[in-house]
């Protein structure tokens, strides 16, 4: 069966692979999946059609016969119990995965979100100087846990896995702050991850819709 994600038409960060249809593209190259995309925009995404698969209005979901999904940690959790290559074989080791895709999404997402959301939604305000700062730290504070966590080692926990695509996701976010220079062996981490095939067919892909469009960003 055909599998078709949605994506934005014109990503708002200009195709620089932090659209979350970047992950979902990853994790169907990580399995050697192939896909289509149907790009939506943003008007259409609060239209019936969009909003009968995504209730909330966003990017991506994923159609696959008569299954529809939304939610980025939802579909490439159902990628990788479908097909090898993101979950390790070993029952632990796969819940292990598991627990970081969670933690990517649920503990180190959210303070980087509200990094996005103090310089850009409330960037004006008049207390967003002194809010900032406290943004940041909280950040380092996740950071700071999360380097000594990956040590030396290439992965979060033996090789990688669905828990690397989406920690790595979620902390190329961090990259226009400036937060991520701080530490370097999470900024290596991230490399890796960059610098997997997989990656950087998904990045490909996601630039080819956006690059040169003025309007992008």
């Amino acid at each position: 069966m055909t599998i078709v994600i949605t994506a934005f038409e014109l990503s708002p960060d200009g195709g620089m692979g932090l659209a979350r249809d970047t992950r979902v593209r990853w994790a169907l190259e990580e399995v050697g999946r192939p896909y289509e995309v149907r790009l939506v925009s943003l008007q259409a995404k609060n239209e019936p059609a969009h909003l009968r698969l995504h209730p909330f209005g966003l990017i991506p979901t994923y159609e696959e016969g008569d299954l529809a999904l939304f939610e980025t940690g939802a579909i490439i959790f159902h990628i990788a119990e479908h097909h090898a290559g993101l979950f390790p074989d070993d029952a632990n080791a796969r819940a292990r995965a598991i627990t970081w895709m969670f933690a990517a999404l649920n503990t180190v997402e959210p303070p980087i979100l509200d990094l996005v959301t103090a310089r850009f939604a409330e960037g004006d305000k008049p207390w967003a100087e002194e809010r900032l700062p406290l943004v940041k730290d909280r950040i380092r504070d996740r950071l700071v846990q999360l380097s000594a966590r990956l040590g030396d080692a290439d992965w979060l926990d033996g090789a990688f896995s669905a828990g690397d695509l989406m920690m790595v996701s979620v902390l190329l976010r961090l990259r226009p702050s400036g937060l991520l220079d701080e530490f370097p062996k999470l900024a290596a981490y991230v490399a890796r991850g960059e610098a997997r095939p997989a990656y950087e067919r998904a990045f490909a892909a996601q630039w080819a819709i956006n690059a040169g469009n003025p309007q992008a960003g």
